[in-house]
């Protein structure tokens, strides 16, 4: 079922995911203002020069799917989503900081990313990494300054951070990110020879951490601005978890028969060697381990019962397996 359909079928998610997306954009637009004019730190104006690429790429459109988690874990823990914008912007400046890096020409070396020049054919690559560099950091910032706001104390605070912190870094999404770069190059014959054991057990670990690792953190993010239970927080990272690997999954699928218009990208993960579910263990088992991941992940959700919050959750959980792009 394509995402388009899968989205027909539930208006109600439609509508949730929209509202909050644009909820998302309006707020990163006020930030980026905030940020040119009266910054909201005493640190001196940013150069335009990185402003804009910074700018660039934060806006360039997509699904906004972890400042939206973000939101939902805090509304199934009893917070307003609103009340959580700013750290919902601040993992989306993290996970703009990833594709703009991932792009570079020392990692994947992609000149599309949503259909439009990527970060560093538009600005150069030194600007890029800066960009990168400018939105990681900028993140924790806003993330602190939302924690504030809601009066959390000093142990909270630092809880915050360091979900994000550990989502982000060499435990997270930084690890996978190597990690994938230590698969390419394998070749199909060693694949099916004394490596295949090896290979499942990396292909995992990448997918657990590359992607999965942020999504996770976003949820506990939200849960812990809203002050949730150790057994909330626990459902949220398994669900996190569970949505991350089959998030992955999709992409590793789409990367191999969708629609590059649509994906907005050129080449493929197969072009660079990389080690993906369906290398391994071809489109149809993949697309039904991505299935079992699903549902998984609602059942990790029946803490919360019949929260509409946690149905949103629960129609993500679909959206992201049956998107189609």
């Amino acid at each position: 079922m394509k995402a388009s359909h899968a989205m027909r079928q539930n208006p109600p998610l439609d509508r949730y995911l929209a509202a909050r997306a644009s909820l998302v954009e309006r707020e990163l637009k006020l930030l980026l203002r905030a940020r040119g004019k009266a910054p909201i730190s005493f640190l001196a104006p940013v150069p335009k020069s990185v402003a804009r690429a910074m700018s660039y790429s934060l806006l360039a459109g997509g699904k906004r799917l972890r400042p939206v988690l973000a939101m939902a874990a805090a509304e199934c823990c009893g917070l307003p989503g609103r009340r959580v914008l700013k750290t919902a912007c601040a993992l989306e400046m993290i996970h703009t900081y990833s594709l703009i890096h991932d792009d570079l020409p020392a990692m994947d070396d992609d000149d599309l990313r949503r259909g439009k020049p990527t970060s560093h054919k538009m600005f150069g690559e030194a600007l890029a990494i800066l960009a990168g560099d400018g939105l990681l950091t900028w993140a924790f910032e806003v993330a602190a300054l939302n924690a504030r706001e809601l009066g959390l104390g000093g142990a909270a605070c630092a809880d915050l951070i360091g979900v994000i912190a550990s989502g982000a870094g060499a435990r997270g999404m930084v690890g996978g990110q190597a990690a994938d770069i230590d698969a390419e190059g394998w070749k199909d014959s060693e694949l099916r020879n004394g490596r295949r054991g090896r290979a499942h057990r990396l292909l995992d670990y990448i997918h657990t951490h590359k992607t999965a690792a942020l999504i996770t953190a976003s949820l506990e993010a939200g849960a812990v601005l809203a002050g949730a239970s150790g057994a909330r927080r626990r459902a949220l990272r398994e669900y996190g978890r569970c949505v991350g690997l089959a998030f992955q999954i999709a992409d590793d699928i789409l990367d191999r028969v969708g629609d590059k218009r649509k994906l907005g990208k050129r080449g493929s993960d197969a072009d660079n060697g990389k080690l993906t579910y369906p290398r391994l263990y071809g489109i149809d088992a993949s697309r039904a381990l991505a299935r079992d991941l699903t549902g998984r992940a609602h059942a990790a959700l029946s803490i919360f019962k019949d929260d509409p919050a946690a149905g949103a959750l629960r129609g993500l959980a679909e959206f992201v397996v049956t998107r189609d792009k």
